[in-house]
């Protein structure tokens, strides 16, 4: 039986036209091959975030920021903070391979690109209702990694909640791409078994040859002749997203790697000697008053009635722990320090403290000054109040007088500038 053919009476001008597409490395097979590939990257970015959001534990008291009937199960049960680098991998992995899958998304939108100018758009119901989830998947697939790389660079030109539209975005995305592949697996099965999935990328510039006709219109009508062989073009997406991947990665890979990372805005430090290490928010941009941080300091504990306060003279009297733990960020920066200061189990104990504790900060109301740890957060024997960070005193702009730090928790959560400690009552 002949198919009907792919390229229609009387298009459109312009990208409608069969004729407007030239390249000759266009087809199923190079669709199929990039798809694949993007798919890993994508599935590696989709569950480290979906990750990112269980260690900000929505549902945790003052951390709410995602209706919590809509949490993921992990949300539940909580993001482990046994193991201390946990947080620091995964959000470095999820923010290095987003920036990574870009150059391989604009080589798979340019292999489809006569797909998108398709004339008539649709042939059927059915196809209606493809096309319009493929134009699902690339519009949240766009805003996921524009709004991703923006929140990264530290760069807010959208007036939204980031994490909240960052959230809905990917549950949209992710149910948008389990259909798309779902109704085109049909298609790179049959790709892989005509062609192999290899054999192409042993053909040189010389045995480049348009792909077989395809019903869908992405092989070229009237090809030029190749300037570039499939596998040149791969070896560019992949060079380009390997490049890409390095310029980030050293923000949370540390060491000489930490140099490399020009894409980073965090990837150098802010401060002298230990305090050398990134700031998201400085002491000034905090607008933490002067006096607040003065000899008149006081650290407030609190567990219902009880309260007991104590200056930082009686902090540094109390058994003093060091441990080595990464302070992360959710743009994907870490850096690994020592600190040294009091157990949150300590102070706890102190005012017969258990279960959660809602630490707050000398920052003003109306910005984001206050965070809620869990009772497995607060009986971690490595949770600290830091007061001093690789033996000195910490920084403004790291939180003096003291801070907060958590093993396996965005750095979010691990409060500057504590002010107030409120745990809950013991039974």
């Amino acid at each position: 039986m002949k198919l009907p053919s792919p390229f229609p009476e009387n298009p459109p001008p312009g990208p409608f036209r069969p004729g407007f597409w030239k390249s000759p490395l266009r087809g199923p097979w190079l669709t199929s091959i990039l798809g694949s590939i993007l798919l890993v990257g994508l599935t590696i970015v989709a569950s480290t975030g979906f990750l990112s959001h269980a260690a900000y534990e929505p549902g945790l008291g003052g951390n709410a920021i995602v209706p919590t009937d809509l949490d993921i199960p992990l949300i539940g049960i909580g993001f482990p903070n046994s193991i201390s680098w946990l947080y620091a991998a995964t959000q470095g992995l999820h923010v290095t391979v987003g920036y990574a899958v870009v150059p391989l998304l604009l080589a798979k939108l340019w292999s489809v690109m006569p797909r998108l100018f398709k004339w008539p758009p649709t042939d059927s119901p059915a196809e209606g209702i493809e096309r319009a989830l493929i134009g699902l998947l690339v519009a949240s697939a766009v805003f996921q990694l524009a709004t991703g790389i923006a929140n990264a660079q530290n760069w807010y030109p959208f007036k939204f909640n980031f994490v909240v539209a960052h959230y809905y975005g990917a549950i949209i995305f992710l149910a948008s791409i389990v259909l798309h592949v779902a109704i085109k697996i049909p298609v790179m099965r049959r790709a892989y078994r005509e062609r192999g999935v290899l054999k192409p990328l042993r053909e040189d510039l010389a045995a480049t040859r348009p792909e077989p006709w395809d019903h869908d219109g992405l092989v070229a009508k009237d090809p030029d002749a190749p300037t570039i062989s499939r596998r040149g073009l791969l070896a560019f997406a992949g060079g380009s997203a390997f490049l890409v991947a390095i310029a980030n990665a050293g923000q949370f890979l540390g060491g000489p790697f930490r140099s490399l990372a020009f894409l980073g805005p965090r990837s150098t430090g802010h401060g002298d000697g230990p305090n050398d290490f990134p700031v998201n928010k400085t002491f000034a941009g905090a607008k933490i008053p002067e006096d607040g941080v003065g000899d008149s300091w006081r650290l407030k504990l609190q567990a219902g009635d009880k309260v007991v306060e104590l200056s930082r003279e009686d902090l540094l009297a109390m058994p003093q722990r060091t441990e080595t733990l990464p302070i992360a960020c959710v743009e994907g920066w870490s850096a690994e320090r020592q600190w040294t200061g009091v157990r949150l189990q300590d102070l706890a104990a102190l005012v017969g403290g258990a279960g959660t504790v809602t630490v707050d900060s000398l920052q003003p109301k109306g910005v984001l000054r206050k965070a809620t740890l869990g009772n497995q957060h607060v009986r971690q024997s490595k949770s600290l109040l830091a007061l001093r960070v690789n033996g000195e005193d910490i920084s403004r702009d790291h939180g003096f007088p003291a801070r907060v730090i958590v093993p396996g928790l965005p750095g979010v959560h691990c409060t500057k500038w504590v002010s107030t400690m409120t745990f809950g009552r013991s039974a």
